[in-house]
């Protein structure tokens, strides 16, 4: 027997979906009989199913699935409730332009017992809402309800083909129970609409008024070409890895500074000699050549700079290019603005060849200039000062026994470490989990990513997104040397950690933990400086007098991970009073890095500061 569930499960895998992260409710009875009878029919499942104990872990997880392979997952939640429990997941798949596919079932509209699947069960009642789609809704790309079996492939193949078209991001489907239950004939079943025929929406290019000459690529070409002091500023060009080379190039062409602002994945190599660091815009300026930049093109970026800390230059003439979504009108934000000569919508990759390819033919009539020159010369220099920056902070260890480490510390221990014992003998191959919230630049500038792909946040401001999207990173098969999730303590517990590490046992997903224990939660406190500076706040004696801090009695937050493996994973707290500190970091960084690499465990690191 078949059933509209079977059509459903069917066409996820007729349409590639390859995982499937679920939480089983009384609204799946007929997906979990189909289910059962695809393993006794095939032995196997279509698509593979990921027990999640937890909403926000599964999507969570689909999101790290899709961010390394840049193909979707689908999430099947329970009705109303399982939908509001993957919480600030949702935000993430939005701001981060992630596709997935999420399925949530609802609670069957007969009570007489007219249909298969109607209702038979106290809950079914207090489950049943006006308007479920509404409590995603504003966050979706697409929703729609499932109305019956025989349509189920078209609405998967269309909430596909918008998922995976610019802007990026999540679909909701929903059904009742009845309709899931709803018999089929094998015609129906076998019945399959050619996925070729739902084709993503093919990448915008910058618009062409004539001639190259007279494009928006030229007008931006001839801008950088004529500029005293330009300014690339990204934050999310490098989602798409071809833009990464195609940016570097730009850049050296024309020696123009590169600037992440808020970045969610690698833009430009950390050695690039114009790349000049990242910034997180908290309460300070945003760098040094904004103020005196006169062109700046900004590319895919949501918060290029804040204008009430430091805006650009008044007269500088400001570039604006996003891959679908320029005036954040469909991943629906609020009030936002930037003044601006010119918003493009366009690819970013077709965008930086358009580019290019006008900067080439102008060049052919113009050459280089001195601007140029000079600009090589003192960029260069620029980041050489920047990098050995870093290596000081890496290197300035506490000299008395009493004294604490350092994040700089800790992540020049940890990169060391990785360089000497992955197969790479490098990052090449290593992936970062970046989740350090107030430490987000620091992650980015000491782990020194080089390669595409190589680190990558959530890309929102949902917490409790690096465990999980560690476990579905792995999922995505792409053999990395290793997986990093760097994550405050914070943003630890956010994660349900119980829930994260059950997978990772379950499924055999080892990755390394390291957990920046600072004692509480410093980004509130930094807030709350950052519009008080000389107020009652500043002058409270501790994080935990504020309310912010977890202390005395702070959580063994590697020991939580172990216990929810039931003893699989490893855990170790670093970095107490006394002892040689630097030893104590280099012994225990080098012990989690072998657990992981030759044990295939998960290893949980739990790595104490000076407490906020």
């Amino acid at each position: 027997m078949y059933t509209a569930s079977s059509v459903f499960l069917r066409s996820l895998a007729n349409a590639g979906i390859t995982h499937v992260f679920a939480n089983w409710g009384s609204d799946h009875p007929a997906l979990l009989e189909d289910l059962q009878r695809q393993k006794t029919e095939d032995g196997k499942t279509a698509s593979k199913i990921i027990t999640c104990p937890n909403e926000m872990v599964a999507l969570t997880a689909a999101q790290g699935f899709a961010q390394v392979t840049g193909k979707p997952a689908a999430v099947i939640v329970h009705v109303d409730v399982g939908t509001q429990a993957m919480a600030g997941a949702i935000h993430n798949v939005d701001r981060g332009r992630v596709p997935v596919l999420i399925y949530a079932g609802a609670s069957p509209f007969s009570a007489l017992g007219e249909l298969k699947g109607s209702r038979n069960e106290w809950i079914m009642s207090v489950q049943d809402i006006p308007d479920q789609a509404a409590i995603v809704r504003q966050y979706m790309r697409f929703t729609s309800q499932i109305e019956s079996g025989k349509v189920a492939p078209q609405v998967i193949h269309r909430a596909l083909q918008i998922a995976t078209s610019h802007p990026k991001g999540p679909v909701y489907l929903w059904s009742r129970r009845e309709i899931m239950e709803e018999e089929v004939e094998l015609t129906a079943f076998e019945a399959s609409t050619p996925l070729n025929r739902w084709p993503s929406v093919e990448p915008a290019a910058l618009s062409a008024r004539g001639s190259l000459l007279s494009s928006s690529a030229s007008t931006i070409a001839l801008a950088l070409l004529e500029a005293r002091s330009p300014l690339i500023i990204t934050s999310h060009s490098g989602r798409n890895h071809s833009a990464v080379p195609l940016l570097a190039k730009l850049s050296d062409r024309l020696a123009i500074p590169i600037v992440a602002s808020c970045p969610s994945a690698v833009a430009i190599p950390s050695s690039h000699p114009y790349f000049l660091g990242v910034t997180f815009l908290n309460g300070r300026t945003h760098s040094d050549h904004l103020g005196k930049a006169d062109v700046v093109l900004v590319l895919d970026s949501d918060v290029p700079w804040i204008p009430a800390v430091q805006p650009p230059h008044r007269d500088a003439r400001v570039f604006v290019i996003d891959s679908g979504d320029p005036l954040k009108t469909i991943s629906s934000v609020g009030q936002w603005h930037i003044d601006a000569e010119m918003m493009c919508n366009a690819d970013i990759v077709v965008a930086l060849e358009g580019i290019l390819a006008a900067v080439d033919a102008a060049q052919r009539t113009s050459g280089d200039t001195g601007l140029v020159a000079q600009r090589r010369s003192d960029l260069t220099t620029e980041h050489e000062e920047w990098i050995h920056t870093l290596d000081d902070h890496e290197n300035a260890w506490p000299l008395d026994l009493d004294g604490r480490a350092t994040v700089p510390n800790v992540l020049g221990v940890l990169r060391r470490s990785i360089e000497q014992r992955t197969p790479s003998c490098s990052l090449q191959n290593t992936l970062i989990l970046n989740e350090g919230i107030t430490n987000y630049p620091a992650i980015w500038e000491h782990m020194r990513t080089e390669v595409a792909g190589g680190q990558i946040t959530s890309g929102g401001a949902s917490l409790g997104w690096s465990l999980a999207a560690a476990v579905g990173a792995h999922m995505a098969g792409k053999n990395y040397d290793l997986i990093v999730s760097i994550v405050g303590d914070g943003s630890f517990m956010f994660g349900v950690p119980s829930s994260a590490f059950w997978i990772a046992r379950r499924y055999e997903t080892p990755f390394l933990t390291i957990v920046l224990n600072n004692g509480g939660w410093k980004a509130p406190k930094m807030s709350m400086l950052g519009c008080h500076p000389d107020g009652h706040g500043s002058r409270a004696a501790s994080g935990v007098e504020l309310s912010v801090g977890f202390g005395p009695n702070c959580p063994d937050y590697s020991q939580i991970a172990v216990a929810a493996s039931a003893g699989w994973v490893w855990g170790k707290r670093v970095g107490g009073d006394g002892g040689n500190v630097k030893e104590e970091f280099e012994r225990a960084i080098a012990e989690a890095v072998r657990v992981v690499l030759e044990e295939r465990r998960c290893a949980v690191l739990d790595c104490v500061f000076e407490s906020i």
